[in-house]
C-alpha cells in the first residue's frame, strides 16, 4: 500500500482519548465514514477542534503499514454550542451513535452526511429536540436500508398490524400480540415516517405522552437489526 495524503470535511461522530493522549476519531463525511487518529492530540492545538459534533476540515496521512489514517491538520468549520445543553446533548449523542453504526468506511453518501448534519442542526436549534431526534433516527435508518415492517404482521404476515412487537420493534396483528394496539396517531407515524418528508413530520409533532412507546419500538428494532446503542434515554 502506498502512502497518501487526503483532505476531508466532516462531522466528528465519535471521539475517544487513549491513555497515551491520542485522540481516536470517526468522522462522517460526504465520502463516507473516516476513522483516524490524532497522535498526542489531547495535549496539542487539535484537542479543542476535534470535539464531538464539530464540523472540521482535516488533512490525514495514510501510511503504508498503518490501519488508521493520521490527522496532520484540522480546521474548525462549524460548531453547535447549544448541543452541550443536557436536554440536547443526549439526543445529539444518540444520533452520532446511529451514524457511526449505520454508515461504513468507503461508502460514499453525500445524502447521509447532509441528513445527519441537518439532524444535528435541528437538535441544536429547534424548541423540541426530542421530536427532531425521533424523526431523524427513523430517517437515518431508512436511508441505510433498515425500515420496520408495518404493512404486515412481523410474525404471521397478516395485513394491517397495529400492535407493538416488544421483541423486534415492528408491528404485530391482534392474534399475535400481547399488548394493546398503538393509538391511531402513533400508528400513522410508524407507517409513514420512512416515506414522509422531514418537513411534513416536523410540522406534525406527536404529543409527548405518545413518544415513549415509539422510542421503545425504535430501541428494540435497532438492537435486533444493528446492535446495542449506549445512548438511550
Amino acid at each position: 500500500m502506498r502512502s497518501r495524503t487526503a483532505n476531508r470535511s466532516g462531522v466528528v461522530i465519535r471521539r475517544r482519548v487513549t491513555p497515551a493522549g491520542d485522540i481516536l476519531l470517526s468522522l462522517l463525511t460526504p465520502q463516507g465514514k473516516l476513522k483516524a487518529v490524532a497522535r498526542g492530540g489531547v495535549r496539542g492545538p487539535l484537542a479543542s477542534r476535534l470535539n464531538l459534533f464539530h464540523h472540521v476540515h482535516v488533512q490525514v496521512y495514510q501510511g503504508p503499514h498503518n490501519d488508521l489514517a493520521s490527522v496532520q491538520q484540522a480546521v474548525l468549520e462549524g460548531a453547535l454550542p447549544t448541543l452541550a445543553q443536557p436536554e440536547r446533548y443526549a439526543f445529539a449523542h444518540l444520533m452520532a451513535e446511529f451514524a457511526d453504526a449505520l454508515f461504513q468506511e468507503g461508502e460514499f453518501s453525500e445524502q447521509a452526511f447532509e441528513l445527519f448534519a441537518g439532524a444535528l442542526r435541528g437538535v441544536a436549534h429547534q424548541p423540541d429536540p426530542e421530536w427532531v431526534a425521533l424523526v431523524m433516527s427513523y430517517k437515518l435508518l431508512a436511508l441505510a436500508g433498515f425500515v420496520p415492517q408495518t404493512a404486515h404482521c412481523a410474525r404471521c404476515r397478516a395485513p394491517e398490524p397495529a400492535h407493538p412487537d416488544p421483541l423486534g420493534g415492528q408491528l404485530l396483528c391482534r392474534e399475535c400480540a400481547a399488548l394493546p394496539a398503538y393509538p391511531p396517531d402513533a400508528l400513522e407515524f410508524l407507517r409513514g415516517v420512512a416515506r414522509r418528508t422531514v418537513r411534513a413530520s416536523m410540522d406534525a409533532p406527536l404529543p409527548p405522552a405518545l413518544r415513549p412507546a415509539l422510542w421503545r419500538a425504535l430501541e428494540r428494532f435497532v438492537t435486533v437489526q444493528i446492535g446495542n446503542v449506549q445512548s438511550w434515554r
